[in-house]
């Protein structure tokens, strides 16, 4: 740190003011390492009192004791405590004793996250933070569309999502295309996975966009305009599938022009979305079997995180385990699910893809995991590697928990009616 304005130095001193420097005693607030210094204090007052913290989720802190379990989930200074209702009091107080600090009560909004609470469950949404989107890039009073973008044309030269062309120009600065681009970015890692595959397709051309492509980010918007106050619905009724269940897929030759596909996949509890990912393979593939071993393969690894996350707050919980038995695994590839169960096979078709992505068979081998086969059709992860017709688009929608809230009144507002 340089020497300020208005420090004297000893008169004695005959260097020049730029060649000395300020030693730090203590972090001071925006500084690179300050955020790394309040987590070290924080982390050791929770731990001195009994919670446990675990590498595997180094922002979450769990307390076990006779009458019940606390878990303090940390982003910067923001805490959220869950747990039962008597260490959860303990919990507040003690962190009082040492910080100032809010009890801001129940949580209803979180980094943008507006969380409706209802007696079937709750629905995490981000309709406040749409609407701004909206009226940012003037499109809050445009007309709705169904879907977030057009399905595509078999015939590279009349795609409208094709690369710039030699004579095509690229949009002028005062076209917001970089911050439409980071704005949707958000909202689809957040709680909107119905726009992940279309806001990925549109931001690799952030470089060389055109018209063609800023038509297609007002599509988007104009979509979410009919759709302003969807979310995530996480239901606590008695589910016939509580446990973790994961969807896999590709779109092979998903950009043609590059001779690339997609993977996408998605992760539920409780039948509702909880982990997903749409994103560009960064190798070529050179059959679909080839971009669905990669796909199964990227799935499989975020797989372990999610088993490893939940079986350490359920131990630590003292909680029944739900990781004893494998993670299903659902895949539309019967030669992918084949070649999984029997290994990496040297023949000709298969002697190209390392061994390295067959991962997935030794996880299914050690029953962490267990790949069975779906339809196409009825496979989740399909919303995230290709544009879908509205039928289609619209039962996986439904299928990954995502549900609007009906706001007809105040009264049906805070009583929160689903559909």
């Amino acid at each position: 740190m340089k020497v300020p304005e208005g420090l004297k130095l000893a008169e004695s001193n005959t260097k020049s003011r730029n060649m000395y420097s300020i030693k730090l005693r203590r972090s001071l607030y925006g500084l690179k390492q300050s955020g790394q210094m309040w987590y070290n204090r924080l982390s050791e007052y929770l731990i001195k009192e009994g919670y446990i913290n675990d590498p595997i989720c180094p922002c979450v802190f769990i307390k076990k004791s006779n009458s019940g379990f606390a878990i303090v989930a940390v982003y910067v200074d923001d805490m959220n405590l869950i747990g039962t209702p008597e260490e959860v009091i303990k919990t507040a107080e003690y962190l009082k004793c040492e910080f100032e600090m809010k009890d801001l009560g129940k949580t209803k909004y979180c980094l943008g996250l507006q969380i409706e609470h209802h007696p079937n469950g709750i629905l995490v949404h981000q309709s406040a933070y749409t609407e701004k989107i909206l009226k940012r890039f003037y499109m809050d009073n445009a007309h709705s569309l169904s879907t977030p973008m057009v399905v595509r044309s078999l015939d590279t030269n009349k795609d409208p999502f094709r690369p710039k062309e030699d004579d095509e120009m690229i949009l002028s600065p005062e076209v917001p295309y970089l911050s439409a681009i980071g704005a949707l970015l958000y909202l689809a890692q957040c709680t909107r996975p119905d726009i992940a595959f279309s806001v990925n397709l549109f931001a690799r051309y952030s470089s060389a966009p055109t018209r063609r492509h800023w038509n297609g980010i007002k599509h988007i918007l104009r979509y979410l305009r009919g759709t302003t106050d969807m979310g995530l619905f996480y239901s606590n009724e008695p589910s016939n599938s509580p446990n973790l269940i994961g969807y896999a897929d590709s779109g092979y030759l998903s950009d043609p022009h590059k001779g690339r596909s997609q993977t996408g996949y998605m992760f539920t509890c409780g039948n509702t979305a909880i982990s997903w990912q749409s994103t560009k393979q960064t190798l070529v593939a050179t059959s679909s079997n080839h971009a669905e071993i990669l796909a199964l393969h990227e799935a499989s690894r975020e797989c372990v995180w999610l088993r490893s996350l939940v079986h350490h707050i359920q131990k630590t919980c003292d909680l029944s385990s739900t990781t004893k038995a494998p993670t299903i695994m659902y895949e539309d590839n019967a030669a992918c699910i084949a070649q999984i169960k029997e290994g990496f096979i040297k023949g000709d078709r298969t002697k190209h893809i390392p061994p390295k992505f067959f991962y997935p068979h030794e996880l299914q081998k050690n029953q962490q995991i267990e790949v069975k086969q779906i339809r196409s059709q009825d496979n989740l992860a399909n919303l995230f590697t290709k544009a879908l017709p509205k039928s289609i688009f619209q039962k996986l929608v439904y299928g990954i928990g995502m549900r609007r809230l009906y706001k007809q009144s105040d009264c049906s507002r805070s009583g929160g009616d689903i559909n």
